[in-house]
């Protein structure tokens, strides 16, 4: 027989010799396989055909009610002879080197799938269920194995609460794409969602707040209410129900890991207990008072009965964001520095940091934080999940620490996938299906002796803006499923364009199923002008800036040419393009076009989005130059800036006929200040 070798992408063409003509099938597959060996043939799917599992009785179980589940309808019998698919639990697969591995073998009167692991049988099933048409499964080999670990998605609970039965759903579809950790973000301002036995008040009051929105509350004095309250928002999982949703996960081979947040986001908490915060004071505190004994005795039993529902390695005790602005007042906290020798409010939190690390080993335990725990020094035992970029993560794995990469700008699902102007309101951003998919979590520079310590990768949904099942559920898919193969397979089988026919096909069994993907065949897509450089008389030109009024560190977007480099900005200011200025000096840029040259026209773009503090300029002075020393005003525009809740992009410029050979552009801020971001100086 003829045999396909397919060592990349798993949207695969195959001809099949018929007696009256050739057929073309497709195969696909997501995450893509890391090697697939197709022949002429198929296996057929018969009324008859059966099941036969050779693997540990839990696992038995898991995968009969797997299948039991799927549109195969198999049937179970004692024998691997005749028309049958078996799945066959080995001491050793010499093929793969991960536990989740498998290797699975389709004859045209057999399936085989073998794996190490319960785990690994479940990943080749999932394949075979992808794989399965109408017409059955075609015949060849698939070899395959995870690239990372860790494969996680983070749903955030305490914006907006969802179901115990939402969850379960949403751990099917994680399941079926191979995702394998699944974290819940329980903890936050907005709401407690956990019953914990031993303080009841977090229940009772902690887990309802005013106003099903979360801006609303958040606008409206972030008021909590009682349970039962006629206008309390809320709710939270019983033990029982965080039992049935772990057990439903393990039986998925998902853990689910649990965040706690700590020292700060914990409003909540201290308006419910504000005995644990520096004033003791109500709807006054984030941070919990480190100085205060009672504290680590409120955080610990907290931290044991979570621990008696979740067996998972990792506790995620949060981390991240603490003001801190309580703790240098604070005569507890004040002594507690002063004993432990600590020199500021960083290794302050350390301190908080390196004990809860303690107690959570003495239980058989790991801690896992977002990148702020390093400062002050990172616990000895702790794993970073780095989320502002990648810095923290590889700092944490130069310091021979693992990490999960989360990064914003890659992972972050609260971001807009399509044209702003098209979608529900976002928190900002711009995170298409092709930007998550382009993510690799190992940079190139990374030392070989480090790489094995990024343990893998999570997409984030934090949930301020996404009230709705059917919202979040938009926001998920089918970015998880891109998501799902940067987890998954090798960077060599990984391919956009294959990836998205595949994505296409997988959005509609999505909603066959009851899911609410976002619709992949409306997106509009970045920026007019974003995706290919533009041309004008300035491109690569020298630029100049102001005395004073140099660019934002934080957002060069490559620094002194970006300007003049071509580059058009997207739909966020997150994307490398835009130039941001910050301080009252403004923008003041000068481009020396090297001789007198015809000028028709001058003009630049400027985005405002309020809620991150970025705004139009109130002022934008064009001027120009023969000498470069002293400037003719062609135009100064005023502009009325406006608080607003759109993304929005306005085009500031001047039209003429003039002769020069410097340009400068200025712009200044408003009574708001903020931010200032730019993408291009056109000159024409």
């Amino acid at each position: 027989m003829k045999k396909l070798i397919i060592l990349a992408g798993a949207t695969l063409s195959l001809l099949f010799a018929g007696c009256a003509k050739e057929e073309i099938r497709t195969l696909s597959v997501i995450p893509a396989p890391l090697n697939v060996e197709l022949q002429q043939g198929v296996f057929l799917l018969k009324p008859g055909t059966g099941l036969y599992i050779d693997a540990s009785d839990g696992d038995k179980t898991i995968l009969e009610g797997c299948l039991a589940a799927s549109s195969m309808r198999l049937k179970p019998v004692t024998t691997e002879e005749g028309h049958t698919i078996v799945l066959k639990q080995v001491e050793q697969l010499p093929e793969v080197n991960s536990s989740e591995g498998y290797v699975l073998t389709i004859d045209p009167d057999r399936v085989l799938i073998r794996a190490t692991s319960g785990a690994g049988l479940f990943y080749g099933v999932q394949t075979m269920l992808q794989m399965a048409d109408e017409k059955g499964l075609p015949v060849g080999t698939i070899t395959d194995e995870p690239r990372f670990a860790y494969r996680g998605f983070m749903m955030d609970v305490s914006r907006h609460f969802f179901d115990k039965e939402f969850i379960k759903k949403q751990i099917d579809a994680l399941a079926y794409y191979k995702l394998n950790r699944l974290h819940l973000h329980l903890t936050d301002a907005a709401g407690w969602r956990i019953e914990i036995k031993k303080y009841p008040r977090l229940a009772e009051f902690a887990a309802w707040r005013e106003f099903s929105t979360w801006k609303e509350w958040w606008n409206n004095g972030r008021l909590y209410k009682e349970e039962g309250d006629k206008d309390a928002y809320g709710g939270y999982y019983t033990q029982e129900d965080i039992r049935e949703l772990v057990a439903y996960a393990q039986e998925r081979f998902i853990t689910i890991i649990p965040e706690i947040e700590m020292p700060a986001h914990s409003e909540e908490v201290l308006t419910a207990y504000p005995e644990f915060s520096c004033t003791h004071e109500p709807y006054k505190q984030a941070d919990f008072c480190v100085g205060n004994e009672k504290t680590f005795e409120f955080l610990e039993n907290v931290l044991t009965e979570v621990m008696e529902l979740f067996p998972s390695e990792y506790i995620h005790i949060g981390g991240d964001e603490a003001g801190k602005a309580s703790w240098p007042a604070c005569k507890l906290c004040q002594t507690r520095m002063k004993k432990e020798n600590l020199k500021d409010v960083n290794e302050l939190q350390s301190y908080l940091i390196h004990r809860i690390e303690v107690f959570l080993n003495a239980h058989g335990r790991k801690l896992l934080g977002w990148d702020e725990i390093l400062e002050g020094g990172l616990a000895p035992n702790a794993t970073v999940m780095s989320w502002r970029g990648t810095e923290g993560g590889l700092k944490a794995v130069d310091a021979g620490h693992k990490a999960i990469m989360t990064p914003g700008e890659f992972c972050y699902f609260d971001s807009y996938q399509d044209a702003p102007y098209s979608q529900p309101e976002a928190i900002g951003g711009y995170l298409p299906l092709a930007k998550v998919y382009s993510y690799n979590p190992v940079p190139d520079t990374l030392s070989a002796d480090k790489v094995s310590l990024i343990y893998g990768v999570q997409a984030n949904l934090f949930t301020e803006y996404i009230p709705t099942p059917e919202h979040a559920e938009m926001m998920i898919y089918p970015r998880i499923l891109a998501l799902s193969e940067v987890a998954w397979s090798a960077p060599v089988v990984k391919d956009y364009k294959d990836f998205y026919i595949r994505a296409l096909k997988a959005s509609d069994e999505l909603k066959t199923k009851g899911y609410h993907p976002f619709d992949l065949k409306k997106e509009i897509g970045n920026r007019p002008g974003a995706d290919q450089p533009i041309s004008h008389l300035a491109v690569g030109k020298k630029v100049v800036y102001g005395l004073d009024a140099a660019y934002y560190p934080g957002y060069t977007a490559g620094g002194d040419t970006a300007l003049v480099d071509g580059v058009v900005g997207g739909w966020t200011y997150g994307d490398h393009r835009w130039q941001g200025f910050i301080d009252k000096k403004g923008m003041d840029v000068t481009i020396d076009m090297e001789q007198e040259t015809n000028i028709h026209s001058v003009g630049a773009d400027f985005m405002q989005l309020c809620g991150p503090g970025v705004f139009m300029p109130a002022e934008v002075i064009i001027s120009i130059s023969n000498d470069g020393k002293e400037f003719t005003e062609l135009k100064r525009i005023e502009h009325k800036v406006v608080k607003d809740e759109q993304l929005s992009f306005t085009h500031f410029g001047w039209e003429g006929e003039t002769k020069a050979r410097y340009v400068r552009y200025q712009a200044f801020s408003g009574e708001f200040g903020g931010f200032l971001f730019t993408d291009e100086i056109v000159v024409k």
